[in-house]
């Protein structure tokens, strides 16, 4: 029964530590693909070069909020969670200030979801390291 036990939380730890990073390439990716309207508008080279540039910065960034996450997950979980509250201030003063609706951007709805839910799951992983950690010294 104890073995049991034991394949269980491991395959917790594996389901908790892999989600938050697979939804976190997941979400820099489809961020990645709306730089693709670049191609569609005749520019030159150095143009297209730049406006990829330009449209990847937000995509580069959780990038490399991921990377530093990936080991600290109490990193990713207090990032992740900002970005998500964030992302609903930005949607609720969109709606608010604007009430036409001109401004309202449903990727800061979509960013708000994906953001706070990756953030809980690091937390989660955070919380279960610390609890494993504290096991082991008993």
């Amino acid at each position: 029964a104890l073995k049991i036990i034991n394949n269980e939380m491991a395959k917790v730890n594996k389901f908790i530590f892999w989600t938050p990073r697979i939804l976190a390439i997941l979400f820099i990716l489809f961020l990645a693909m709306f730089s693709l309207d670049v191609f569609g508008n005749n520019y030159t080279f150095w143009e297209t070069v730049v406006g990829l540039f330009m449209h990847n910065i937000p995509a580069m960034i959780l990038l490399i909020i991921l990377i530093i996450s990936w080991k600290r997950d109490l990193v990713g979980a207090v990032i992740f969670i900002t970005l998500g509250v964030a992302c609903v201030i930005g949607t609720i003063v969109g709606i608010l200030i604007i009430p036409e609706g001109s401004r309202f951007n449903p990727i800061l709805i979509i960013g708000s979801v994906v953001f706070l839910l990756i953030g809980i799951l690091f937390l989660l992983g955070w919380k279960q390291k610390k609890k494993l950690s504290r096991k082991k010294k008993i």
